[in-house]
């Protein structure tokens, strides 16, 4: 599972795809709907959030609208709360510069690999923007991250 912190207009097509589905898991998890994934480490930051739930439907908004823009149908039907502009702002969470930029590098490596036109965009971009859910701070890498 992968809850990319970075923006998901960065993301090519497939990884935008992947995004929708493991943040669809990660929802049915934090809902109690699934008993698999329940320890994984991405799902961390939502958990520790004082209302889980409404951040991974934050989540998915982001993803949903990336989509959208991008002319892609994702079903907002999936997505268990509908979130106004004043509820986003109270679900917001932090990510440092560090998680961002080790984002950044293994999104590059898989890009370098299935998307070679996406991977020339992204590499030009040396701060990346951020999911909209998430404030950017100075700092290192999260402690619940795996990737090395």
């Amino acid at each position: 599972m992968r809850l990319w912190s970075l923006d998901p207009a960065l993301l090519d097509r497939q990884g935008l795809v992947a995004c929708w589905r493991e943040a669809l898991l990660a929802q049915a998890v934090l809902l109690g709907r699934t008993r698999g994934y329940t320890a994984h480490p991405q799902l961390e930051r939502f958990q520790e959030h004082p209302r889980p739930a409404t951040a991974i439907c934050a989540y998915l908004h982001g993803v949903r609208d990336e989509a959208t823009r991008r002319g892609y149908r994702f079903d907002e039907q999936r997505i268990s709360q509908h979130l106004d502009p004043s509820v986003l702002d109270a679900t917001r969470i932090v990510v440092t510069t560090g998680q961002l930029q080790l984002e950044r590098q293994h999104l590059l490596q898989k890009l370098a690999v299935r998307s070679p036109a996406h991977h020339g965009r992204l590499a030009g971009i040396e701060s990346p923007a951020a999911h909209p859910l998430f404030d950017v701070v100075p700092g290192a890498v999260a402690s619940w991250e795996r990737a090395s």
